[in-house]
C-alpha cells in the first residue's frame, strides 16, 4: 500500500511537471507585447504600444529606429507567413514540404524572379534611404530570428530558422507580383479553342479583340496548350500563400462627401488564408508617419494613410505577359529561330533541395523572350518550345523605391512620380488627400504590339512580327485625377480608349463597376457610415438583367408546380446575397448548369473546367445570354438535332431544381444561401485532419457572391458547395473630415500566431461586416494599449 501510495504520489508529480512545463512552452511562444527588449543597432530608445486589437504603434525618434522596431514586431507575429512567402519565387518550398512541393518548386524556380532580385540588388543605391530603411527593418526581423521564440509551425515541421535578407524582400514582391497576372490561365486556353473550335466560337466569349487577325499560322504541330493554362492556374491555387484575386476602391471629394472632404475605400479583393494577407502598423517619428498594410517581409506598405493623404490599390489586370512558341534549329536543339537567324538559349541552373528525398536539379533555358516552360508541364511538347515573356523579368526593377516613395509622398505630385516607377505588376492606385485632391492611375508598365497581333494568344516567336512594338510612357496610362464627375473607382474592370487603343487586359466584368457607379450617382452626402455600408454591399445589378433573360425565355413554357416556385423566387429577387436568402442558390445552380450545357460539349471536361477557372466565364454569362442566335446553343453530342437557346435554358431550369431538391430536400426554406456559401480560413498546417481545429478559422455562413461589392470568389462546379475562396483582404475607409477615426477590418486577426489572442478576434466582426477604428491619436492609443519598450542593446 504504502508503494503504491509512492508510486500515486510520483505519477501526479510527474503529470503536475508536464502540465506546467506545457503550461510554460504555450506561454513561451505568444508573441511580446509588453515589456523590455534590447535591440542592437538601435541608435535611440522606441516605444511600440499594441493597441486593443494587437496593432502596433510605434513611436521613435528616427526612422532607421521605426522599422528596426517594425521588423521585430511583424517578425514576432508573423515569421511563419515571412518564412513561406520568401521561399515561393525561389522554389524553396519542397525543403520543407517534401515532394509534393517539388512541381510548385520547379515552376517558380523557373520564372526569373530570383535571377530579376539579383540584378534590382546589384543596381540599387546602398545610400539611398529606401536601402536603408529595408536594412534596418530586415535588421529587426533577424534579431527576432536570434532571440525570439521558435514559431510552432518551425518546430512541427521541422524548419531551421535562417536569416533574412534583401533578395527575400525582392522575391516576396516578385511572387506578389505573379500572383496579380491571368495571363497564364487565359491565353494557352483560347489558343487551345481556337485550335480546336475555330474563330466563330471565340467571338462570342467577349475577348475585346477579333481572334480571327490573331494567330500567326504555322504548318508545325499543334501543342497542348490547354495543359499549360490548366497546370499554371492549378498550381497558383495551391500555393500555401494566397494569390492576389480582384479589388474594389473608390474616392469622392469633398464635393460628393457630408463634410465637404475626401472619402477613400478600398478592399483588395485577395486569396483567403491564414495568417491573412495585411498586418496592420503605424509609425512615428518627427519626420514621418504612415498607418500602413504591410505584406509579411515587406517593410514599405502597399496601402496607407496619415493626416495628409491616404491610398490604396486595386488590380489593374492589365496584359503583361506573353507567350511566344519559339522553334528549334533542326540541327542544333540549343538553338531557336530569330528573325535575325539562330540564336543560342542561354541556361540557368538551380538546385530544389527536397525534405526526406534527393534533391533534384532543374534546368531552364531561356529565349529572347524568356524562361521556356515546357519542361514544367507535363504533356507538353518539348518540340515546340514556349517561353513567357513577363514584364517584371524583362525590365529594370524599381518596385521597392516605389513603394518607398509612395509611403514618404508628402503631396499628389510627390505620389505620382513613385507610382510612375512601377512597371509590374499592374496596379490601379488610389489616392486621396486633406487638401481635396482625389485620383487613380493606373499604375505598370505598358507597351503596344502592331495591329494584327492579339497578344491573348501564343504567338509566334521566330517571326520577328509579333515583338513589343512600342512601350508607352506613364503619361499615357490610364488616369484621372480630380475629375469634373468628382469620384474615382476601380474594380477590375476596363478603362476607357488610351493611347487610341482599348488596352489589352483580362478585366472582370462590369458587375461590381456598375453597381459602384449606381450607388456613387445617386447622393452627394456621402459620410462614413454610409460608405461602410456600400462596402458590404451584396446586391448585383446584373444578376436580375440575367434572370429576366432567363424568365423571357422559359416561362412559357411547361413547367411544374416546384420549377415554378422556384421561377416566382427569381423574379421576385433583387440580387442580393445574404445569407438567409433562398434566390442565390437557385440562381448560381442554374448559371452553372447553363455554362456547362452551353459550352460543357464543345470544350470537353478539362477545357471546361479551364474555362470556368478565367474571367473569360465571368465575363460572356450578360453578354452571351442575350443572342438569341449563337454557335454554342447547339449540343453536338446530340447529332440528330440542333439545340435552341429556349431549350438549353430550360433544361438547365429543370435540372436546377431536381438536383437542388436532391441537394437540400423538397422544401424550398432549407435552400437557403447560408446551406451552400461558407468561407474558412486556412493554415498551410490545417491540411492536417488532426491540426485543423487549431490553425484554421471557420467555417463560417457569410454573405456575398460573386461580382458583388462584397466580392466572394468561389469555383462553379458539381458539388453545389460554395465555398469561399476569396474576397476582401481588409475593408478600409478613411474620413478626412475625422481621419482619427477612420476605419478597417481584418478578415480573422492581426497575428499569425496561433497562441496569440489576435490570431482571430476579428472574424466574427468581419463576417457580420462591422469595423474599428485605425486609430492616431497617441493619448487614446495609451489608453487602451500595452507597452514595449525596445532600448538599444549594447554591443
Amino acid at each position: 500500500m504504502h508503494v503504491l501510495k509512492k508510486t500515486l504520489l510520483a505519477l501526479l508529480f510527474i503529470a503536475a511537471i508536464a502540465i506546467v512545463g506545457g503550461w510554460i512552452y504555450y506561454n513561451s511562444l505568444k508573441p511580446d507585447y509588453s515589456g523590455e527588449i534590447s535591440l542592437k543597432n538601435l541608435q535611440q530608445e522606441t516605444t511600440t504600444y499594441f493597441d486593443d486589437y494587437g496593432i502596433p504603434h510605434i513611436y521613435a525618434e528616427n526612422e532607421e529606429d521605426a522599422f528596426t522596431t517594425l521588423g521585430y514586431v511583424h517578425a514576432q507575429d508573423r515569421l511563419w507567413q515571412m518564412e513561406l512567402l520568401r521561399r515561393i519565387a525561389p522554389g524553396k518550398l519542397s525543403e520543407i514540404f517534401g515532394k509534393d512541393a517539388v512541381k510548385k518548386d520547379k515552376f517558380f524556380a523557373s520564372l526569373g524572379i530570383e535571377e530579376s532580385s539579383k540584378k534590382a540588388i546589384k543596381k540599387i543605391d546602398k545610400k539611398s534611404k529606401a536601402y536603408q530603411l529595408t536594412q534596418a527593418y530586415i535588421n529587426g526581423i533577424n534579431q527576432f530570428i536570434e532571440t525570439g521564440p521558435t514559431p510552432i509551425e518551425f518546430t512541427l515541421i521541422g524548419v531551421e530558422k535562417s536569416p533574412f535578407t534583401i533578395k527575400d524582400v525582392y522575391n516576396t514582391i516578385g511572387y506578389m507580383a505573379f500572383s496579380f497576372a491571368i495571363a497564364h490561365k487565359t491565353d494557352p486556353l483560347l489558343t487551345a479553342i481556337q485550335q480546336k473550335l475555330g474563330g466563330d466560337y471565340l467571338k462570342e466569349l467577349n475577348i475585346d479583340i477579333d481572334p480571327k487577325s490573331t494567330l500567326i499560322k504555322n504548318a508545325h504541330p499543334q501543342n497542348n496548350y490547354a495543359q499549360i493554362s490548366s497546370e499554371v492556374t492549378e498550381l497558383m491555387n495551391t500555393t500555401p500563400i494566397p494569390s492576389f484575386i480582384g479589388s474594389n476602391s473608390w474616392v469622392v471629394s469633398g464635393e460628393k462627401s457630408k463634410n465637404g472632404k475626401v472619402l477613400l475605400a478600398n478592399d483588395p479583393h485577395i486569396g483567403f488564408a491564414q495568417p491573412a494577407v495585411w498586418f496592420e502598423a503605424h509609425l512615428k517619428t518627427p519626420t514621418y508617419e504612415m498607418y500602413g498594410y504591410h505584406l509579411a517581409g515587406v517593410p514599405f506598405p502597399l496601402l496607407g494613410h496619415n493626416r495628409n493623404l491616404a491610398y490604396g490599390l486595386t488590380m489593374f489586370v492589365n496584359d503583361d505577359i506573353d507567350f511566344y512558341q519559339e522553334e528549334n534549329n533542326p540541327s542544333n536543339s540549343n538553338q531557336y529561330k530569330t528573325s535575325e537567324g539562330f540564336k543560342n538559349y542561354t541556361t540557368t541552373t538551380s538546385t530544389i533541395k527536397v525534405k526526406d528525398a534527393e534533391d533534384e536539379v532543374l534546368e531552364v533555358k531561356n529565349s529572347q523572350h524568356g524562361p521556356i516552360i515546357n519542361n514544367i508541364i507535363i504533356g507538353v511538347s518539348d518540340e515546340k518550345p514556349i517561353a513567357m515573356h513577363w514584364i517584371y523579368t524583362q525590365l529594370e526593377n524599381k518596385v521597392l523605391n516605389a513603394l518607398y516613395e509612395i509611403s514618404h509622398a508628402t503631396n499628389k505630385d510627390e505620389f505620382k512620380v513613385g507610382v510612375s516607377k512601377i512597371h509590374a505588376p499592374g496596379l490601379n492606385i488610389m489616392y486621396g488627400d486633406a487638401e481635396g485632391n482625389i485620383a487613380w492611375w493606373a499604375a505598370g508598365k505598358l507597351y503596344k504590339h502592331q495591329p494584327n497581333v492579339n497578344s491573348k494568344f501564343i504567338l509566334n516567336g521566330s517571326s520577328g512580327k509579333n515583338e513589343i512594338a512600342e512601350y508607352l510612357d506613364f503619361s499615357k496610362n490610364p488616369m484621372a485625377e480630380n475629375p469634373s464627375w468628382n469620384y474615382v473607382y476601380s474594380a477590375n474592370n476596363q478603362p476607357d480608349t488610351i493611347a487610341n487603343i482599348l488596352y489589352p487586359g483580362y478585366y472582370l466584368p462590369e458587375d461590381r463597376g456598375r453597381r459602384i457607379v449606381e450607388l456613387l450617382e445617386l447622393r452627394n452626402d456621402w459620410d462614413k457610415e454610409s460608405f461602410s455600408k456600400m462596402i458590404n454591399d451584396v446586391t448585383s445589378s446584373v444578376a436580375p438583367i440575367v434572370i429576366k433573360e432567363l424568365v423571357k425565355n422559359i416561362e412559357h413554357l411547361e413547367l411544374n408546380k416546384d420549377e415554378q416556385k422556384a421561377l416566382e423566387i427569381l423574379k421576385s429577387w433583387d440580387g442580393s446575397n445574404t445569407i438567409e436568402q433562398i434566390a442565390p442558390t437557385i440562381y448560381n445552380k442554374w448559371v452553372y448548369l447553363y455554362l456547362k450545357n452551353t459550352f460543357g460539349d464543345e470544350l470537353n471536361d478539362k477545357l471546361f473546367n479551364q474555362f470556368l477557372q478565367t474571367t473569360l466565364s465571368k465575363r460572356t454569362i450578360a453578354s452571351h445570354i442575350t443572342q438569341n442566335e449563337s454557335v454554342w446553343w447547339d449540343n453536338i453530342t446530340t447529332l440528330d438535332k440542333k439545340e435552341t437557346k429556349n431549350e438549353i435554358l430550360l433544361k438547365s431550369f429543370k435540372e436546377t431544381v431536381v438536383i437542388l431538391q436532391n441537394q437540400l430536400g423538397k422544401t424550398f426554406e432549407n435552400w437557403e444561401w447560408r446551406k451552400v456559401h461558407t468561407l474558412e480560413h486556412k493554415h498551410a498546417l490545417g491540411a492536417i485532419e488532426s491540426l485543423k481545429p487549431y490553425f484554421n478559422v471557420g467555417p463560417f455562413s457569410v454573405n456575398g457572391a460573386r461580382e458583388v461589392i462584397n466580392n466572394r470568389g468561389f469555383d462553379y462546379n458539381d458539388s453545389g458547395l460554395y465555398k469561399v475562396k476569396s474576397g476582401p483582404s481588409t475593408r478600409r475607409i478613411i474620413d478626412f473630415s475625422d481621419i482619427e477615426n477612420s476605419i478597417s477590418i481584418l478578415p480573422t486577426g492581426q497575428s499569425g500566431n496561433p497562441f496569440s489572442k489576435y490570431y482571430n478576434n476579428q472574424a466574427e466582426m468581419f463576417n457580420k461586416g462591422e469595423f474599428r477604428k485605425m486609430k492616431l491619436n497617441k493619448n487614446e492609443i495609451i489608453q487602451v494599449s500595452t507597452k514595449l519598450k525596445a532600448i538599444p542593446k549594447n554591443e
